[in-house]
């Protein structure tokens, strides 16, 4: 994975309590506008230019965009990827015809569908305003003298600085959303398609075509890349319960939604060797029957962990909520709902706790800590939890380098420990808990030292 840079941001809303509302006006932007098309942004007077020396923005966000080969240009490619030959098997399999028409797949491999001008492409993937919003309210007046950011997110256009908002719509489709289109179920994903991830810092940056400079400070809000990091986590948590907790999508006939659950768990190796050593370890947040499969709580055991730095007094609480819904999945569908709203409710109240939390120059550090720590580390059993932790040590490694607290050169010094955690969790295949436990551990260790 890449050294991540970002510029250091403040954090200017509360990790959850806003949640509800940030997710209603972000589909409500969404859905209302017409889109234009990613060749009406495309000018060079515009975010057209081969350089970005723009003197309020780069202006060569379209460059950035369509960049054939690096992760930065890989909304541009979502469209081509569908209808690949691996897109168009997937869509056969799953018996959708055309993958390019596929109303269960353009949800996130194109722009929200909704009315669209003469200049948009379909092929054009996630363009500009897949992210930024329909643009019929606001292009022609986004960049006139007196113009501003708040007028402009009143005329459609999200608010993509408010980390809560920028979650929400990240979310949609590195998550799942129930809007048409944008749900990966299990059965997507035995035909083909990846399993999903995400971490809102990592993506960010790795998507970014800003810089955060004095007149972005003077237009927009600045959010500290630990604080990012937290909401993503935050923002995931409230997702999956939400999703969980309607009917339509979280069975599939008489089986649950397998998606909601840890891949690892079932997809092991099976053979009828009567010396074969069990790999399956007891997690200690999961207090479930033995072979049931685990709720993928990969945001559930990062939440937890930053809860232990900023809001301590709540994490006991939460930690406890969390148990409360695994122990409810040996129960049955009704007791599972009502404790997934429960858990909801006691990160509702974390959030609440962490918005009001003091941030401190070694914050970064301290969940750093936390994640490695005897309270947490004990629950990297399965892949999926084991992967994020990898990214947030990651990310917020590169969080004390922004803030100053880590030289590059010290960074780069433990880079190969980070590597080794990274090459843990390389395949789902060759997942060993034990060793990851190892690794993650030294990278941890190594992050601790520089402090």
């Amino acid at each position: 994975m890449p050294h991540i840079g970002t510029a250091v941001r403040r954090w200017v809303v509360a990790l959850l309590g806003v949640a509800t509302l940030a997710g209603l006006a972000t589909g409500a932007a969404l859905a209302a506008g017409r889109y234009e098309g990613v060749a009406s942004c495309a000018g060079s007077t515009c975010h057209g230019r081969a350089e970005g020396d723009g003197a309020v923005v780069r202006q060569d966000e379209l460059r950035l965009w369509q960049e054939p080969s690096a992760r930065g240009g890989a909304h541009s490619r979502t469209y081509a990827g569908l209808i690949s030959p691996r897109g168009q098997r997937i869509a056969t399999t799953l018996g959708l015809g055309a993958a390019g028409s596929a109303g269960a797949c353009l949800g996130c491999h194109a722009t929200p569908p909704g009315e669209r001008g003469a200049r948009f492409q379909i092929s054009d993937g996630v363009g500009c305003e897949g992210c930024h919003g329909a643009a019929s309210g606001w292009i022609a007046s986004h960049y006139a003298v007196g113009a501003s950011h708040g007028g402009n997110v009143a005329n459609g256009m999200i608010a993509l600085d408010n980390p809560v908002v920028r979650a929400g719509v990240c979310l949609d489709c590195h998550l799942g959303s129930g809007k048409p289109g944008q749900f990966v179920t299990h059965a997507m994903m035995a035909a083909g398609h990846p399993r999903i991830a995400f971490e809102l810092d990592l993506f960010s940056s790795l998507q970014q075509h800003w810089n955060v400079d004095a007149d972005y400070a003077a237009r927009k809000a600045q959010n500290d890349g630990v604080r990012l990091w937290a909401v993503g986590q935050a923002e995931a948590v409230q997702r999956s319960l939400g999703l969980f907790g309607r009917a339509d999508l979280a069975s599939n006939g008489i089986f649950p939604e397998f998606t909601f659950y840890d891949c690892h768990s079932c997809h092991r190796g099976i053979d009828d060797n009567p010396e074969r050593a069990r790999t399956f370890e007891t997690n200690p947040g999961r207090p479930i029957p033995f072979a049931q499969p685990p709720y993928n709580d990969e945001n559930i055991i990062m939440l937890s962990a930053v809860a232990l730095v900023l809001a301590p007094s709540q994490a006991a609480q939460f930690d406890a909520a969390a148990r409360g819904f695994h122990a409810a999945m040996g129960k049955g569908r009704a007791e599972a709902v009502a404790a997934a709203k429960r858990l909801d409710a006691a990160a509702g109240a974390l959030g609440a706790a962490m918005a009001r939390a003091p941030g401190g120059s070694d914050t970064a550090f301290r969940v750093i800590a936390a994640i490695g720590g005897r309270a947490i580390s004990p629950r990297f059993t399965d892949y999926a939890g084991s992967a994020q932790a990898v990214m947030a040590v990651d990310t917020l490694l590169n969080a004390l380098v922004r803030d100053g607290r880590v030289t590059v050169g010290a960074a780069a010094g433990i880079r190969e420990n980070i590597n080794r955690a990274y090459a843990a969790v390389a395949s789902p295949t060759d997942y060993n808990p034990g060793q990851f436990r190892a690794t993650l551990g030294q990278a941890v260790r190594a992050i601790g030292a520089l402090r």
